[in-house]
């Protein structure tokens, strides 16, 4: 009924995805894993160890975008969280760092990696400021609550839905417990 060569086409195109999908999963998996350590060095103020990762993260992003191209990637979930856990991760290491959160060079990003990164920024500041409080670093929590505040103030500019939309509620959450840690810190101090 179908033309057997129609078929044989059909076969091949379709191997050919999901030989690609399979590889586009194992190398977002590789970048989101090292995301994940990228945070966690960051938390421990290994900036030498986080530095090194983010390179290496760099490295395969703009590897895999060579290998597949930016649009292909796209259409993979796997790598939709990868970038966004980047997006974080660099953003993170800026934050604590100094320095201005600026457009990321060298990798192309979807506004969504950018946005959602950005919303999931505030609660790695929050863990931040917790562990630096604990240590008796209570400026810091004052620090993270008014640069959380800036990140908040720029995502109220976007009227997000859906996927991003619970993103954002979640990191006005995330600054409600800098705000009631700063005011904590703050009744303490007045005492």
């Amino acid at each position: 009924m179908i033309n057997k060569t129609l078929i044989n086409k059909l076969k091949d195109s379709y191997g050919q995805r999901e030989k690609e999908r399979r590889q586009i999963i194992s190398r977002s998996n590789d970048v989101l894993f090292q995301a994940k350590k990228t945070i966690f060095a960051l938390q421990r103020e290994e900036l030498k160890e986080a530095e090194d990762k983010l390179k290496a993260m760099e490295d395969l992003l703009k590897k895999m975008e060579k290998d597949f191209g930016f649009i292909r990637l796209r259409e993979e979930g796997a790598y939709h969280a990868a970038a966004e856990e980047y997006v974080e991760a660099k953003t993170f290491a800026a934050v604590i760092s100094g320095k201005s959160i600026t457009d990321i060079k060298g990798i192309k990003l979807g506004y969504d990696s950018y946005l959602g990164g950005f919303c999931d920024l505030i609660g790695e500041m929050v863990r931040y400021a917790t562990n630096r409080a604990a240590k008796g670093k209570y400026e810091t929590v004052a620090e993270m609550k008014e640069k959380g505040e800036a990140i908040m103030s720029n995502l109220l500019d976007f009227d997000l839905t859906g996927y991003l939309r619970t993103k954002y509620d979640q990191a006005r959450g995330h600054l409600r417990k800098l705000e009631q840690m700063a005011y904590e810190i703050r009744l303490r101090k007045d005492k």
